[in-house]
């Protein structure tokens, strides 16, 4: 794999990292890499006094933004120490409020990188706060927390960003000022990139996942071998079925990205133990394309209840189940119960995901949303806002006949049995 440049203050064009695609690419992922320099520690009471920041993709510097800040009171004589940022020279600089607007528009769209980027941001939202800005809310990746998740604790025993600058041999060695750390911190984010793409780490998703997990966590090797079984699975929302030696099914999930979420299994973002067991023994992957999530949800709870896959935590109580079902009474709507009857639409693993599909059922089948009950003979209340919309023929105000609205319940019934059809061929 092509590596990022060796400096990143070169400004100049090279090789591209090269992922494959999955999730958002690597590649395609715009970084803002951020430094600032502070009178202190607590953005409540202390003050920014330089902003460094280089916008950074595919291993190309596109630009940098530096400034110092007039903090509006006096620099403390031990940060001055620190950065050689005195009193003097932050005098006169713009103050916070004018330079704001402009950082802000250099972050626009990108991910938000700093080494240790909880006290950056924490200072920038503060910083939104006080001048009546609204904080973007850019995804954060922070590299120390990077380093630590993709480096041994032999290989870095400390991870403050002058150690992995002296690591990896920056061309920009880390000084306390902000544009110079920002520079640094670039380099340090290419090495670590270069670490994370043997790890099975392609995509933005994956790579703050891992980082989130702050922790130097490997694929054991029998899961990375197993990447291979990703391959052909198709970018499409459905139903997959991970299988044993002796194609036993061993998990079955859902996805509106079936490839995005198979290959997930493989990378050192997937954490859990007791997927990682699985995926070791898994020989094959089976994928049902569905045409909706609803279709999906209906497919994988019966193919539990079918296969009992000992990976998934739903077979150990089958039994907890939600269905859809018509009420008897003379207008009939949906209502979501644990006893089902027929017709009955399910099962679902929640009532969540049941009164969800209740949700969409409305929209395709002449049913009723309200809870009332409707007498046969001489209903009398008012048609509510639905009727005036023309999503409900009233016959809670006698506009609508027993025998008009009957047809509802039978179109039910096509669906459900639609489903059975469609789920008896996968399981």
């Amino acid at each position: 794999m092509p590596a990022p440049p060796g400096s990143a203050g070169s400004g100049g064009t090279v090789a591209q990292l090269s992922f494959d695609e999955l999730g958002t690419p690597l590649r395609e992922v715009t970084f803002v890499v951020l430094d600032l320099e502070t009178t202190g520690g607590s953005s409540a009471n202390h003050s920014i006094t330089e902003i460094g920041a280089v916008k950074v993709r595919g291993g190309e510097v596109l630009g940098e933004l530096a400034t110092l800040v007039d903090p509006g009171t006096g620099v403390p004589p031990g940060v001055v120490a620190l950065t050689g940022i005195t009193t003097a020279m932050v005098t006169g600089a713009p103050r916070l409020a004018q330079v704001l607007p402009t950082l802000l528009e250099f972050m626009g769209g990108a991910v938000l990188v700093a080494h240790n980027a909880p006290f950056d941001a924490g200072f920038l939202r503060a910083a939104c706060e006080r001048h009546d800005r609204r904080w973007p809310r850019p995804p954060q990746l922070c590299t120390a927390r990077l380093a630590r998740a993709v480096l041994s604790r032999a290989e870095a025993p400390s991870v403050r960003l002058g150690a992995l600058a002296r690591l990896f041999g920056t061309a920009t060695q880390p000084t306390h000022r902000a544009l110079a750390d920002a520079r640094a911190t670039v380099e340090v984010l290419h090495r670590l990139l270069e670490r994370v793409g043997n790890l099975g780490v392609q995509s933005l998703e994956e790579l703050l996942a891992l980082a989130r997990g702050a922790s130097a966590h490997r694929p054991p090797e029998q899961v990375r071998r197993r990447r291979t079984l990703a391959r052909d699975v198709p970018s499409a929302a459905g139903v997959y079925l991970f299988r044993g030696a002796r194609d036993e099914v061993l998990y079955v999930g859902t996805s509106g990205d079936l490839r995005r979420r198979v290959r997930s299994y493989f990378t050192a973002a997937e954490r859990r133990r007791r997927m990682r067991d699985m995926v070791s023994l898994a020989e094959r992957v089976d994928t049902i394309v569905c045409a909706h999530a609803l279709e999906a949800g209906v497919r994988e709870l019966r193919l539990i209840a079918a296969h009992r896959p000992r990976y998934n935590r739903r077979s150990r109580n089958p039994g907890r189940a939600w269905w859809v079902v018509p009420t008897d009474e003379a207008f009939p709507r949906l209502s979501v119960v644990t006893t089902p009857r027929a017709p009955a639409l399910g099962p679902f693993g929640s009532r969540r995901g049941a009164t969800e599909a209740v949700e969409t059922l409305l929209d395709a089948l002449p049913l009723r949303s309200c809870t009332q009950r409707i007498p046969a003979r001489s209903p009398a209340a008012s048609p509510c806002v639905l009727h005036e919309l023309g999503r409900c023929r009233a016959p809670c105000a006698g506009l609508q006949s027993v025998e008009e609205y009957a047809p509802g319940v039978p179109a039910l019934q096509g669906l459900v049995e639609d489903f059975k059809d469609i789920v008896s061929d996968a399981t």
